[in-house]
């Protein structure tokens, strides 16, 4: 059980190892048990009978573990956020008078609020900060290049400097790595991470994957794997947003359970519609069923047009938003053979397009 008394967030790390928790107790079992919650979080933590002397790791850690023995011992402490009362009583009444008495923000009982406790050390272990903008791109009907796309923003991201995930979720598309010539480059695939469940440390996740193009891919191999379980991909896709940055996800047309959880992680989604008639039909149908799971769609139209058709008009049959044309290049009608993906070079009206909606998003979110 964890009980939440304030919601202000902890202070940033001014000294000693960042990200490193404080214990204060002197109960031997529970400091086992919380150095054991550390442990399984990666956080190697400070641990004191009392408060610190001034200038300690009181003031400076990102998170106070207080066991319910040295509540007396820290009532006189500055009053700071980020201050957890852990106990095992969970008949105790009194444990909340002394959590304010003490300032905290939370209690928590062991051993029930242990996986609360393990994210919460890893959070600041990590250094937690604003998740990656997360976009989705989805053809709105087979060959519209969504594959391509995502894979040209990734790219525009990372030469832009932000730190970039691309995401493959669709085991059927032959794999993103194939796309931008990394099939041999060593590092984890889809297939790795089907037994995860809980949590998955971000930097871990990152270091990983094969790096291609100065960002990082999660695509499939060539087995016989086509699936990974819902709490494997959702528990991935949170290491991946952890982070920071963007993270470009590649998703199929259908929506079963594993993308749903994708979608559920998503803050925006481009559905990229070809300007004829029979793809625009099509792309309703894949709008209808993305919609029911994400809320920010939008759509991408790609010309040539057919006759009586613009981008403008696309969007208005779908009834979503308009990003804008996807510029027709050669290297969005093919699949990225050469190794080199579209928007590498950074010139040209792709590299643009991938340029100036990044501006917008990340705009968006800043004042979001």
């Amino acid at each position: 059980m964890a009980g939440t008394i304030t919601h202000d967030p902890p202070p940033t790390s001014r000294g000693g190892r960042p990200g490193s928790p404080l214990i204060v107790t002197e109960d031997p079992a529970l400091l086992d048990d919380l150095l054991r919650l550390c442990a399984a979080a990666g956080a190697t933590p400070e641990v004191r009978h009392g408060v610190p002397e001034p200038r300690g790791g009181w003031e400076t850690a990102p998170l106070v573990l207080v066991g319910d023995d040295a509540a007396r011992r820290v009532r006189g402490a500055a009053r700071r956020s980020g201050v957890v009362l852990v106990g095992r009583d969970q008949d105790d009444p009194g444990i909340w008078r002394r959590a304010v008495e003490i300032g905290a923000d939370h209690v928590l009982m062991l051993p029930d609020g242990e996986q609360w406790l393990v994210d919460r050390i890893a959070d600041v272990a990590e250094g937690v900060g604003r998740p990656a903008l997360t976009v989705g791109v989805i053809g709105g009907r087979g060959g519209a290049g969504a594959s391509t796309l995502a894979c040209a923003l990734a790219v525009t991201s990372a030469r832009e400097g932000l730190r970039t995930l691309l995401v493959d979720a669709d085991p059927l598309g032959g794999g993103l790595d194939v796309a931008l010539g990394g099939e041999t480059v060593k590092g984890l695939r889809w297939p790795a991470f089907a037994a995860s469940r809980g949590r998955v440390g971000g930097g871990a996740l990152e270091e990983s994957l094969p790096e291609l193009h100065s960002l990082r891919v999660l695509s499939w191999d060539r087995g016989d794997c086509l699936a990974v379980p819902p709490r494997a991909v959702r528990a991935v896709l949170a290491a991946a947003r952890r982070g920071g940055g963007t993270v470009v996800v590649d998703l199929p047309r259908r929506v079963d359970d594993g993308v749903a959880e994708v979608l559920a992680q998503l803050d925006l989604g481009l559905l990229v519609v070809p300007a004829e008639l029979r793809a625009v039909a099509a792309a309703g149908r894949v709008a209808s069923a993305v919609s029911m799971v994400l809320r920010d769609l939008r759509v991408a139209v790609r010309g040539p047009y057919a006759p009586g058709l613009d981008d403008r008009e696309v969007a208005r049959l779908l009834g979503l938003p308009l990003v804008g044309d996807v510029p027709a290049e050669p290297a969005l009608h093919r699949p990225c053979e050469t190794g080199r993906p579209p928007g590498a070079s950074g010139r040209g009206p792709l590299a643009r397009f991938c340029r100036e909606f990044w501006e917008r998003a990340l705009a968006e979110t800043r004042t979001a």
